[in-house]
């Protein structure tokens, strides 16, 4: 399916690992020329040179700390017009309400939450005055999922879902689409030090965490492409209509009401 997105410019944030290296590579391959966001230069450099070499288009990166103050507008002034944002850096601590202190669930919220918030504050009125654009935010199912053990996160991707479907229910009449991604387990870092971490917790052996892993349908979490096709699909013109929504892929855990 030809999705037309071949020229189109593209910031990438929290672009140097997980889904977001994955949909750096996907958009590369489509043609798209990407702006890349995250806190290692030096992962961002040896993406960008495997994605320039395989698919000739022009990448820039940008080696920032989106959690400080003035940051999304330094990034938003160094990329200029752009065709799509994806927000996706940023990981909420897991933990109940005591293990997650003030700091490690502001520090969170920083980047994510307000991470978000702020890029999208900046880059928007961008978007409009040039004639539209698409903005997509990588959630996750735990705002779906209202999980004791994931307060921080869980609240945090509430909001941000809140935040999503309110920005796109109008965005249309400024010719910009505003979706979100909810993803389930994926099958990066971050995935299997949560399961580590509860089966610490739940069965007093961290070694016992693919015991947890059985859980899941198909018994893995999803592979990075099945996030990233279905965001550059959303990117693309052939899902010209779609705004103010989500869009879970987590297996139908979601539906299960367990985030595992």
């Amino acid at each position: 399916m030809e999705l037309g997105l071949q020229g189109k410019t593209v910031l990438i944030t929290g672009a140097s690992q997980g889904i977001g290296e994955g949909l750096a590579r996907s958009f590369g391959e489509e043609g798209c020329h990407l702006h890349l966001a995250a806190r290692s230069g030096d992962r961002l450099e040896a993406i960008k040179s495997e994605i320039v070499s395989s698919n000739g288009v022009e990448v820039t990166i940008h080696a920032m700390d989106l959690s400080l103050p003035g940051a999304a507008a330094k990034l938003a002034a160094e990329v200029g017009d752009i065709d799509v944002l994806v927000n996706n850096a940023g990981v909420i601590p897991s933990g109940n309400l005591w293990d997650v202190d003030e700091k490690k669930w502001r520090d969170g919220w920083e980047l994510k939450v307000l991470g978000y918030i702020n890029l999208t504050r900046e880059i928007y009125p961008r978007m409009k005055a040039r004639g539209g654009g698409v903005i997509i935010n990588n959630i996750g199912n735990g705002g779906e999922v209202f999980d004791p053990d994931y307060v921080a996160g869980t609240t945090g991707n509430a909001s941000l879902m809140a935040f999503t479907r309110a920005m796109g229910g109008h965005s249309l009449d400024d010719n910009i689409r505003v979706v979100g991604v909810n993803p389930g387990p994926v099958d990066t870092d971050r995935i299997y030090n949560m399961l580590k971490k509860r089966a610490r917790h739940w069965l007093g052996d961290e070694g016992r965490y693919t015991e947890l892993q059985e859980r899941y349908p198909l018994k893995r979490p999803a592979h990075v492409h099945e996030i990233a096709d279905l965001i550059v699909f959303l990117a693309s013109y052939r899902s010209g209509y779609t705004s103010g929504t989500i869009f879970t892929v987590d297996g139908g855990i979601a539906s299960r009401r367990s985030v595992i």
